[in-house]
């Protein structure tokens, strides 16, 4: 599942927050993929993000954000997508049947969706300031994870029989949901899922906050 380094013109460089789930997502998979790249932390507390330069890559002034070599994209889920069509084997990780390209892409959504209202939205609350409903993010969050917990009831990965972009997407802000107050302690399933992507070679991890659960 893991490539050896591939060959880039220059390292891929990952416009980023280093406690962003969303900048956490890219750089694993890029990890994963053995593709070489480099990060650079966007000072958004003094408007980095919104400097006239980062809005030609990132146009609503969001991160992540990549250059690759002069191919400029914003969106984690995009990023991710394209990485795996350059670099990766991209039926490994988009799905080899249209059944799990399907239940890949529901997965993508959910990360967009269940993942970023609950538990992505608690620890902005917690960790950034946000002034978000800190209880309606973390009631969602426990809504999904008790789907999720019984989703991987006998199964090891989220959408396949392998790693794919769907565990890619939902890793990080699930990993670090404590840090928003929600706690991982009632769902031992998603805890081993967790466990098995932390102890793939060439994981890398995001940088941690304090928990509140």
């Amino acid at each position: 599942m893991c490539a050896e380094t591939v060959q880039t013109a220059a390292p891929v460089r990952l416009f980023r927050n280093p406690k962003s789930g969303h900048c956490h997502r890219v750089e694993l998979m890029m990890s994963l993929l053995g593709v070489p790249y480099e990060t650079v932390d966007l000072d958004m507390a003094n408007g980095a993000h919104k400097a006239p330069d980062y809005l030609q890559i990132s146009p609503l002034g969001q991160v992540p954000a990549i250059d690759d070599n002069g191919v400029t994209m914003a969106d984690s889920n995009a990023i991710v997508t394209y990485l795996v069509l350059r670099y990766g084997e991209a039926d490994t990780w988009r799905g080899r049947t249209p059944v799990e390209a399907a239940e890949i892409q529901r997965w993508l959504s959910i990360a967009a969706g269940e993942i970023a209202a609950g538990p992505c939205a608690a620890r902005l609350v917690t960790v950034f300031g946000a002034t978000l409903d800190h209880d309606a993010a973390k009631t969602g969050a426990h809504a999904l994870f008790r789907m999720m917990e019984q989703h991987l009831d006998g199964r090891d990965w989220l959408a396949a029989d392998r790693l794919t972009l769907a565990d890619i997407a939902g890793y990080s802000y699930i990993a670090h949901a404590p840090e928003g107050g929600v706690s991982l302690s009632p769902y031992p399933a998603i805890r081993a899922w967790l466990g098995r992507i932390e102890a793939l070679p060439h994981f890398v991890a995001m940088a941690r906050s304090p928990e509140l659960a």
